[in-house]
């Protein structure tokens, strides 16, 4: 069985997704989805700046995880979220999730959502601290393991109550994150 990382003292960088890190995104992408994205899928999303956000985390000169956002009007989508199968339960995605939404809050979201496998119970559970909640199932929705996802939503993250809910997620996470090379939460 493999040690657990040592969380409190990882240094965590996150930056906006740039071409050059596709390779180590692609990587983790062929890992963790049965059907995973193309470069061009992803060279697409990057190139809808006023529409899409995307990041990735990197620990040292790793590329450890990323994720995407799409804004349409006031909602965010969460398009994307995935870490390297070497780094769970370091707090990757709950970095990246506070990064994407921060961002869908500051382009104007009043609510978010995403889709999730109804087996990957640790997701769900990570979503629900960021007061995500179940509206929905789409029946079949990843076809390539016929499982249905559940659909959930985040309302009035505009709201301050939100915002100090996300201070608090923030205060948890162990180590330091630093974004955007250089400036830190």
């Amino acid at each position: 069985m493999a040690a657990e990382p040592d969380v409190a003292a990882l240094t965590v960088n996150v930056q906006p997704m740039r071409r050059r890190h596709l390779r180590s995104v692609l990587r983790i992408e062929q890992q963790v989805y049965p059907r995973p994205w193309s470069s061009s899928l992803f060279m697409s999303e990057l190139a809808l700046r006023t529409t899409r956000a995307y990041y990735v985390a990197r620990v040292g000169r790793d590329l450890v995880g990323y994720a995407g956002l799409m804004m349409t009007l006031d909602e965010a989508h969460v398009t994307t979220i995935a870490v390297d199968p070497k780094r769970h339960r370091s707090k990757i995605g709950t970095r990246l999730m506070l990064v994407l939404t921060r961002e869908a809050i500051a382009r104007g979201a009043v609510a978010i959502t995403l889709e999730v496998r109804m087996s990957n119970d640790a997701a769900q559970d990570m979503y629900r601290r960021f007061g995500f909640k179940p509206e929905g199932v789409r029946k079949n929705y990843y076809q390539e393991v016929n499982e249905d996802a559940m659909v959930m939503w985040a309302h009035d993250v505009d709201q301050p109550e939100y915002t100090a809910l996300l201070d608090s997620i923030e205060r948890m996470v162990p180590g330091d994150t630093v974004f955007d090379e250089g400036r830190r939460w």
